[in-house]
């Protein structure tokens, strides 16, 4: 019978601390665009430098926001390009 491992995604968002991400909301298409500034025990997400991107374009520049942890959908990194695009 195969096992069910359980793995924490806190590691992987410490990891990203200081890095470029994108945070994908669970409505609208929003996906806002920053260096991941800090992470808490409930994941919730603060944003340096953050654009706001709405169907895969730019409609603001924001610069300094938390995202509550039960609005997101995913987190990914982002590559320097990317996110000049």
């Amino acid at each position: 019978m195969n096992k069910v491992e359980s793995l924490s995604p806190k590691p992987f968002l410490y990891e990203l601390k200081g890095k470029k991400v994108a945070v994908r909301l669970k409505w609208g298409g929003m996906e806002y665009r920053g260096i991941l500034a800090s992470v808490d025990n409930y994941m919730n997400l603060q944003l340096a430098a953050t654009e706001e991107w709405i169907d895969g374009a730019i409609i603001d520049t924001l610069g300094e926001v938390l995202i509550r942890c039960n609005n997101v959908l995913y987190v990914r990194g982002v590559e320097q390009d990317a996110m000049e695009q």
